[in-house]
């Protein structure tokens, strides 16, 4: 029987399914951010020497500084500005090298441009204390406040927008973690973010100022990122907005292999394939997307999110 011929709800089970996205208000330290109606875009501005994919590129504080404007201009919802890489292997830095980094582009950018909304990546409770003192609306923590237990307290004190991601250990210890069977990588992520999210709540953080983050490549190796990916609106079940950061990451450029020579996809080449993943998210239910591009990301989206407006 070929596809003319096929029964009406024969058809309808072949329908692809899309998230349908909630409507609500994200509420920062002075702003609030409405999302569902369209993909929020969340710039990543990495002010460090070694970050996996641009380390040292934008290092300066000028340059920080109009990258970050540059990126508004193209669209940019948000900027998260970041002092300190957690590639795997990665030993830590101090916070006060992490604040030396960030505050003055904090500063520069809302000095140009300033309802700008920042974000702080950082899992420092004092880092993220002075961010937000400069000008900064959100902490995204990637530890979900596992790393400084003094972070959920003061996020709470704050008041600001917190994004809680799951990791699975520290980067130091990623590439000796035993691998995740692939059947329980959401379950063990959905798991965990709710006790971030609870221990969150008993610190005192109104859910209305949370996003969660599954944390594609923290602590997951390669190909157990595609179940998260693929069953991504599951998620949602834990009754708030989910954050999607797939930009440039190594499970990318690991499926690209026998395109190049059987090697890793290099970080420079990986631009495709973050949008394709991008759009993925979008489509299962991601609210917001953290991405190294922001022109390509803002009208991949754009098309994405015109695909969900018109599902049934």
């Amino acid at each position: 029987m070929d596809m003319a011929q096929a029964p009406a709800e024969s058809l309808e089970c072949q329908k692809m399914p899309f998230a349908k996205r909630s409507r609500l208000t994200w509420q920062l330290k002075t702003q609030s951010l409405a999302l569902g109606l369209r993909t929020r875009v969340m710039g990543i501005l990495n002010v460090t020497p070694d970050s996996f994919s641009d380390g040292g590129r934008h290092f300066r504080t000028q340059d920080a500084i109009q990258h970050g404007l540059s990126m508004l201009s193209d669209g940019a919802d948000i900027l998260d500005i970041g002092g300190e890489s957690t590639h795997p292997g990665k030993d830590p830095d101090t916070s006060e090298t992490e604040q030396a980094r960030i505050l003055p582009v904090i500063a520069g950018i809302l000095r140009e441009h300033p309802s700008a909304i920042l974000s702080v990546d950082t899992y420092h409770a004092d880092t993220a204390i002075a961010a937000i003192d400069a000008g900064a609306e959100i902490v995204n923590d990637v530890s979900g406040f596992l790393w400084d237990e003094a972070m959920a307290a003061a996020c709470a004190r704050l008041a600001c927008g917190v994004i809680l991601m799951h990791t699975r250990g520290r980067p130091g210890e990623w590439k000796h973690l035993p691998p995740l069977p692939h059947d329980q990588v959401l379950s063990l992520v959905r798991t965990e973010l709710a006790e971030r999210l609870r221990h969150a709540e008993e610190a005192g953080i109104s859910r209305a100022h949370i996003l969660l983050d599954p944390g594609f490549g923290f602590g997951k190796a390669f190909d157990a990122n595609y179940p998260l990916l693929a069953e991504l609106e599951s998620l949602r079940s834990l009754g708030l907005p989910l954050l999607a950061a797939l930009s440039r990451k190594a499970f990318l450029g690991r499926t690209l292999a026998d395109l190049y020579g059987g090697a890793d996809a290099p970080v420079e080449a990986r631009a495709n394939a973050s949008l394709a993943g991008m759009v993925a998210a979008i489509l299962a239910g991601a609210d917001v997307v953290r991405v190294h591009d922001v022109k390509p990301a803002v009208e991949a989206a754009r098309i994405a999110d015109a695909v969900l407006a018109a599902a049934p």
